[in-house]
């Protein structure tokens, strides 16, 4: 155990503190389909067969060849025990009753098609707009491995709360939302001493990998990203090696894969299941029975997230898949589309709640009138 600082700010004072925690710089073996971590000792020792391991999960993480794969017969078993949230839509709904639906949503291959260049990754007008509509109705954040400037660049949404960086900086709506605390934007980050570090291995793995076409290299301000999508497959094995011959001056610094993408991050224990967490309790939620988070994700990384809803025994994790994968959401999405299907159903569906209250209690107050005269 080592100790690092934390920055928070107090959401009723607007005060930062600088908070010491005791952080690991090791993790447990990751549950079925969370995040492959690649300690110092393990990038220390691959080689020959090693690093060969290693490239197959990177062909893992490939939807190209999940797709050459005949998968129909796992597909059926798989959505037996990971229904379309599309098709269970009602039960859901009355899993939430009497409850505050809050909604926590991913970026890429969630609200955005997975592309080619990231920064080509652009939400349709229609699903800003989606989003838009449903953040009147719930609490909603965006959570996302992306740098949180970034993310809202893409986004523009200012209603929202933003977990840029797997969560570990994380800042709350500038106007518009009216469950904001205090009156304070929300204002987490985690490990900032680490910055100058993440900034110093990018460079390093700008310089390594610049020989590689195709490499897209990615400055997420408390991790640094190397996609490796628009690179020839053939070429995977001598990325690997020279990611690994820069981590391993780094140990204070850990690799996890998602979809076509190495992420380096500090080894502390923060990722988007804290997240979510930090932000349930910073909406007032943190110890309620009446709330019902709600995380749709499509990446490994998403996995904390639909772990934390499954340990708290409250709302469920939607995973955003055409594949069957180990997981611990409930239900599933194909693709982004259904995606905003299912959000501008929600949406609708409090409409006509909110509609049926409201006459409700019109006729109540025309029932008490009556009676007065």
């Amino acid at each position: 155990m080592t100790q690092q600082n934390v920055v928070a700010s107090n959401p009723k004072s607007g005060i930062n503190l600088t908070i010491p925690v005791k952080v690991s710089v090791s993790k447990p073996p990751p549950a079925p389909g969370s995040c492959i971590t690649i300690s110092r000792k393990t990038l220390l020792e691959i080689n020959g067969n090693k690093i060969n391991s290693w490239v197959d999960s990177m062909r893992a993480s490939s939807p190209t060849h999940h797709k050459s794969t005949p998968l129909s017969d796992d597909l059926t078993s798989w959505m037996v025990q990971h229904p379309s949230a599309l098709d269970m839509f009602e039960q859901i709904i009355s899993s939430s009753k009497g409850k505050q639906i809050v909604m926590f949503l991913d970026y890429d291959g969630t609200l955005s098609p997975i592309v080619e260049d990231p920064d080509q990754a652009f939400m349709s007008d229609a699903m800003r707009a989606t989003v838009r509509m449903l953040a009147r109705y719930f609490p909603t954040a965006i959570v996302s491995g992306r740098c949180r400037d970034k993310v809202y660049s893409f986004v523009r949404l200012a209603e929202l709360y933003y977990a840029g960086s797997h969560g570990m900086d994380i800042k709350g709506p500038s106007k518009g939302s009216k469950y904001k605390k205090g009156g304070q934007a929300v204002l987490f980050q985690a490990a900032s001493e680490f910055l100058p570090m993440i900034d110093e291995v990018y460079k390093a793995l700008q310089d390594a990998t610049k020989s590689i076409e195709g490499v897209r290299m990615e400055n997420n301000k408390f991790c640094a990203s190397v996609h490796f999508r628009s690179v020839d497959e053939k070429k995977w094995d001598e990325l690997a090696q020279q990611v690994r011959s820069v981590l391993k001056e780094y140990p204070k610094l850990r690799l996890t894969q998602g979809r076509k993408v190495f992420e380096i991050r500090p080894t502390i224990k923060w990722d988007k299941g804290k997240a979510l967490e930090f932000l349930l309790e910073s909406l007032g939620y943190a110890n309620c029975t009446d709330v019902f988070p709600v995380y749709i994700g499509d990446d490994r990384t998403d996995e904390d997230a639909f772990k934390v809803l499954r340990e708290r025994d409250q709302g469920f994790g939607i995973l955003v898949s055409k594949i069957p994968k180990d997981t611990h959401a409930s239900y599933s999405l194909q693709e982004p589309s259904e995606v905003m299907v299912f959000l501008r159903r929600l949406v609708e569906w409090k409409k006509l709640t909110l509609r049926r209250q409201f006459r409700i209690r019109r006729q109540i107050e025309e029932i008490k009138a009556s009676l007065r005269n």
